[in-house]
This record gives C-alpha cells, sequence and structure tokens, in this order.
C-alpha cells in the first residue's frame, strides 16, 4: 500500500487559507485535517480539539523537548505546532493529510518529509490583502500594520513552495489544489510500492 499524501497549505493572513482548506475537506471526503496545538487563547466559536489543542506553553515545551511536535514556531508571542504521531501514523496507513500553517513550519515538514507537497495561496494582489484584513474587523490599526509587515515577509518566501496558487475565487483555487493533488498522485515514486507490490516494474 502507498503511503498518504502530506499537503502543506500556507499563505499570509488574509489570503483564505481556512476557506479554502474547509472546501478541500468538503470535496475530499478521505482527506483529513491535522488540528494544530497553540498556546493562545480560544477566539470566539473556536472549538478544542476541532480548530486548536489549546495547551498551557509549559505543556507546549514538553512537546517540543520530546520530539513530538513534527513543526511547531511562534506567531504574534504565541506558540503553534502540528502533533507528529497522528499525521506519521495516517500517511502510513495510506490517508492523506492535510497541514494549514505557516511559512516557518512548512520549512521544518519539507525538511523532516521531503516527499510533502508545498502549497503557497496567495492574495490576487496585496491591496486586497489588506482590504481583506480590514474587512475582519477584528485587529487595530498597530496589529493590522503587523499582520501586513508578516504577509511581505511570508509572501517573499513563497518560491520555496512546489506550488503557488491565487486566491481569486474559493471554487476556482480549491480546484487547482485538487488538479495538484491528482497529478501528485500520478509521479511513479508515489506510485512505485503499487507496481513492486504488482509486478508491473522490477526494483
Amino acid at each position: 500500500m502507498a503511503a498518504g499524501l502530506l499537503l502543506v497549505v500556507s499563505g499570509p493572513s488574509g489570503a483564505g487559507k481556512g476557506t479554502v482548506c474547509r472546501e478541500l475537506l468538503r470535496r475530499l471526503p478521505g482527506l483529513w485535517y491535522s488540528v494544530s496545538a497553540t498556546t493562545r487563547p480560544p477566539r470566539p466559536g473556536e472549538r478544542p480539539g476541532v480548530d486548536y489543542y489549546f495547551i498551557s506553553e509549559e505543556e507546549f515545551r514538553r512537546l517540543r523537548e520530546a520530539d513530538a511536535l513534527l513543526e511547531w514556531a511562534q506567531v504574534y508571542g504565541d506558540y503553534y505546532g502540528t502533533p507528529r504521531a497522528p499525521v506519521v501514523e495516517r500517511l502510513a496507513q495510506g490517508q492523506d493529510v492535510l497541514l494549514e500553517i505557516d511559512v516557518q513550519g512548512a520549512r521544518q515538514v519539507k525538511a523532516r518529509l521531503p516527499e510533502a507537497v508545498t502549497v503557497f495561496l496567495l492574495p490576487p494582489s496585496y491591496g486586497e490583502l489588506a482590504r481583506r484584513l480590514a474587512g475582519r474587523g477584528t485587529e487595530d490599526a498597530a496589529q493590522m500594520r503587523r499582520r501586513l509587515e508578516l504577509a511581505s515577509f511570508e509572501i517573499e518566501r513563497a518560491k520555496e513552495y512546489d506550488y503557488l496558487v491565487v486566491n481569486e475565487e474559493i471554487a476556482q483555487a480549491t480546484a487547482k489544489i485538487e488538479a495538484i493533488i491528482t497529478a501528485e498522485k500520478c509521479r511513479p515514486q508515489r506510485a512505485a510500492p503499487y507496481l513492486l507490490q504488482e509486478g508491473i516494474v522490477d526494483e
């Protein structure tokens, strides 16, 4: 049985990562979403174990020191990380896994698991990104400036990713990522275990 595909989606705040990932999960029932752990408090409407695992800094440090995190990063003073064991187990079982993480985390995942497929989601323009962030109404002017500065930093690193997808419209962006998944599954190195098992190709 071939291992599952690990899909990493990143992008600046306001690019629409969460919406696109939710649409991917709706369209692809076999895709498993990896829930991250964070030390920040829950936002209104967020559910523990569904949106994030909300843990203390002490617990986060314990997981990090035990090498129980596939990746971790500090963002705006809070820590975020991906529990390692569930991801590795799902992939070994042949299930595709989706990680929605930032640039720092994606770089760590790619270093540990080079076969991971990384996608960077871009807004149509910097102006549109600023408009989307302002439309949230959840940040003050200082927080907005900080998010836009971080967005510029992240966008500069988009060239490190395997694929770039511009999110002008949710359905279109989701369809492009679906096409990426299909294409990646057709690569010879991913099909090799099946081909060897069936005797179609020799080792």
